[in-house]
Order: structure tokens, then C-alpha cells, then sequence
């Protein structure tokens, strides 16, 4: 069964899409809870981090550069923001593919 994310990726679904290139796609949260709350995916399937193999350490590591770029593009790097992945359903994952939640410009506690 195609994730939701993989209907985004294949655009079956629309989404606010604020990157994208080959490997990576960055679209605006359906239910942001901050003013800049991104959702970073991987296009390649892979389930969450734990499902990683060696042969990932690219992508993992052109996600982080994406992040940072999305960071200083939504002018958040300044004064700080969040990098979240769930994993499992007591971490909270919703979605079985790998995403990095990118979320800031506001004051974060401990509400995500």
C-alpha cells in the first residue's frame, strides 16, 4: 500500500512543495505547529532510521544539507529551530517512510 508520502513524491496528491531535486522533496506540513514546520522525505522508500543501511549515508547526509538550506531560507537558522524524525508507533510515526520534521520561528518547549 503507497504511503501518503509516496503519493506526494508521485504526485498523485498535491502538496505544498518548498524543495525538491533526484532523491529529496520538502513540502509544508498539512497541520503545522509552528510557523515554519517543513516535512523533509527521502523519495526512495525506506520505512524510518532504524531502517537505514550503509548505502544510505549519502542521502541521510544531503537530507541534513536540505535541512540547513530550508533553515536559512525560511530565516529560522538564526534564532534556532528543531529537527525531529518519529520512529515506531510509541515515537509517534504516523507515516512508514522516513521524514525529518524541520520546525521553528517561535519559541519551542517540549510540545512536539
Amino acid at each position: 500500500m503507497s504511503t501518503i508520502f509516496k503519493k506526494i513524491i508521485d504526485k498523485e496528491i498535491p502538496a505544498n512543495i518548498v524543495y525538491e531535486d533526484d532523491l529529496i522533496m520538502a513540502f509544508h506540513d498539512i497541520s503545522p505547529i509552528a510557523p515554519v514546520h517543513i516535512i523533509i522525505i527521502p523519495k526512495k522508500e525506506i520505512e524510518s532510521l532504524d531502517k537505514v543501511s550503509i548505502e544510505d549515508i549519502e542521502l541521510l547526509g544531503k537530507i541534513q544539507l536540505v535541512i540547513a538550506k530550508l533553515a536559512k531560507e525560511f530565516k529560522i537558522d538564526k534564532s534556532g529551530y528543531r529537527v525531529v524524525t518519529n520512529i515506531g508507533e510509541d515515537g509517534g510515526q504516523s507515516v512508514k517512510h522516513i521524514h525529518y520534521h524541520l520546525v521553528g520561528g517561535r519559541k519551542l518547549g517540549f510540545d512536539m
